[in-house]
């Protein structure tokens, strides 16, 4: 992936996480729907390893003038949202 013209690499897991976010923008999804949609429902796993993926993601994406954004709805869960 590319971000301000440049390539970035992201782990599969981290790809599904930002592609299920940004196929919803604006729509706040918890922990366990990330989990359930891109680990599977049998994942039993601890659900702050979302936190820490979503971490790293964020890491890779920002910049300087950032086009997009993971926001955190504290209590609720994550979502994508374009900043311009």
């Amino acid at each position: 992936m590319k971000v301000d013209d440049e390539a970035v690499a992201f782990t599969p897991k981290e790809v599904e996480i930002l592609y299920l976010l940004a196929s919803h923008q604006g729509q706040v999804m918890s922990r366990e729907q990330i989990l359930s949609q891109v680990w599977g429902y049998d994942y039993f796993g601890d659900t702050r390893t979302v936190d820490t993926h979503i971490k790293r993601i964020r890491q890779k994406i920002d910049t300087d003038n950032p086009k997009y954004a993971l926001i955190t709805v504290y209590g609720v869960g994550y979502k994508f949202e374009a900043t311009t």
